[in-house]
């Protein structure tokens, strides 16, 4: 059966329709201040995947209790080893680099598009993929906001996904109807100020917050604001909301949520096994027939005068306490091995591995990893076609050529440990396939055509190299001829 509760995206839609002005399609300041508080619990949620990524466990902050008097006090006596092993961190790194450690390359029919999307694609960009994919991993999604600079050049900037709100159409084609962006700056003062911007399909309103409620933001001398201006200063809109979504999967859902439980029991393991290890130095005194009133007496007399009363027949033993070590290693292995099973990871272990693997098992350690990163590689694609779009229509107003932005190609090139000797001894034994194929598949070669392009350097260089072969005329062999006979 459907279920029966409203979609997040009607539940907008309603605090929308019940607050609206006059126009039908945008929220008012009200409207948008109940969808920011109403994003809290999202917002927390995608923060939770960051606090991990940087080591900040749940384990951080635990607190040990004790009962006095049927009281819960907070035990500042005991151990508190609150010891986090940043799992998430190298689970989503090893999916970052995997998929997009090595640039992304691009490809298209029309050289002239290529070559300008070549020229426009940098290492700022590479960099910027991967913030995307390791952000869209910890919180379930980024965006990536399109716009044209004061100098009227095409740029782009990334907006954490907690601080923006959008909004969709209840269609199929579920296209962006507008999106809410808010987020906090601190002044001189150490105040703290809200921001609050509207992005519509032709303008972006900004607002700020006052008194507990949203007004217009007078630092900006537009408001509302076109989304880019010609050398007339007469402002345009892109026709469609320049934020882009970029997702981690199809719930768009942390990576984390997969495997926290398992981290958690990891930390909370360990950790116990440290607070034991430090209660090991405390020695646990039995008492038999002590003649003392209360314990805190027995401590002293047994510090200061190395001796304690006791009744007949009384007297104490010593007792320290023990860690079930193979236990306890056993249950630590088990949980480490579902971290790396239930967070789609590798385990590089050489116990696992091997020495020198194959290329086969290689690819069997990798099937999980593969799984995660084509589901993120799945959500990516069509994001950046959709980043495209408005590349190319600025390309269109600027008079630089008019293309077809689903018509670029792109290849993810994964990043993946392999048997180089095994990998050469097949690219040389495979001489039915031509040399491009079997240097695009040779371990050292990172680009093809640099590559092709130094052979064909090289054999120029040896043909030029070589002694010039002697002119001999045509039809003979070059040696004398005999003498005629009479």
């Amino acid at each position: 059966m459907y279920p029966v509760t409203p979609t997040h995206t009607e539940e907008l839609l309603k605090i929308i329709h019940d607050s609206a002005e006059t126009s039908d399609k945008l929220p008012d300041t009200t409207a948008i201040q109940k969808m920011i508080d109403k994003h809290a619990g999202e917002r927390d949620e995608m923060l939770e995947g960051v606090a991990y990524y940087l080591n900040q466990a749940d384990i951080k902050k635990r607190i040990r209790y004790f009962y006095k008097h049927g009281v819960k006090v907070v035990d500042t006596d005991k151990p508190n080893n609150r010891i986090s092993h940043n799992w998430h961190k190298l689970l989503v790194q090893q999916k970052v680099q995997y998929l997009l450690g090595k640039p992304i390359t691009f490809n298209a029919e029309e050289e002239r598009f290529l070559e300008v999307v070549n020229d426009f694609i940098d290492e700022d960009f590479d960099d910027c993929m991967q913030e995307l994919l390791k952000n869209a991993s910890n919180k379930g999604k980024e965006w990536l906001h399109p716009f044209v600079d004061e100098e009227g050049n095409f740029d782009y900037l990334r907006i954490p996904a907690e601080e923006v709100i959008p909004v969709y159409d209840s269609t199929k084609k579920r296209s962006l109807l507008y999106a809410i962006r808010y987020y906090d700056v601190k002044n001189i003062d150490d105040e703290i100020t809200r921001k609050v911007e509207l992005y519509t399909d032709e303008q972006i309103f900004y607002y700020v917050e006052h008194e507990e409620s949203l007004i217009q933001d007078f630092d900006y001398k537009n408001n509302p604001e076109s989304h880019f201006y010609d050398t007339k200063g007469e402002g345009y809109g892109w026709g469609k909301v320049p934020l882009i979504e970029f997702k981690n999967n199809e719930e768009g859902v942390s990576d984390l949520i997969f495997y926290k439980d398992l981290i958690d029991a990891y930390n909370g393991n360990i950790s116990n096994n440290a607070n034991t290890f430090d209660e090991m130095q405390d020695i646990i005194y039995e008492l038999i027939n002590y003649s003392g009133e209360d314990l805190a007496e027995f401590m002293t007399n047994l510090r200061h005068y190395k001796a304690v009363a006791v009744g007949e027949g009384g007297g104490f033993n010593m007792k320290t306490a023990e860690i079930p070590m193979d236990s306890s290693n056993t249950h630590l292995d088990r949980l480490e091995e579902n971290i790396y099973r239930f967070g789609q990871g590798v385990n590089n272990n050489p116990d696992k591995v091997g020495n020198s693997p194959t290329n086969v098992a290689i690819k069997n350690l990798y099937s999980l990893l593969d799984l995660k990163a084509n589901e993120a590689e799945r959500k990516f694609r069509p994001a950046l076609h959709a980043f495209f779009w408005f590349f190319t229509e600025y390309l269109k107003m600027t008079g630089q050529g008019e293309y077809d932005p689903t018509l670029l190609q792109m290849t993810f090139n994964r990043s993946r440990m392999t048997n180089e000797l095994e990998q050469v001894q097949m690219v040389n034994q495979s001489t039915d396939l031509s040399r491009e194929t079997r240097i695009a598949n040779h371990p050292w070669v990172d680009d093809v055509e640099a590559e092709l392009k130094r052979i064909e350097v090289e054999d120029a260089e040896y043909r030029n190299s070589m002694p010039p072969l002697t002119d001999i005329e045509p039809g003979t062999d070059g040696e004398e001829d005999e003498p005629k006979r009479d």
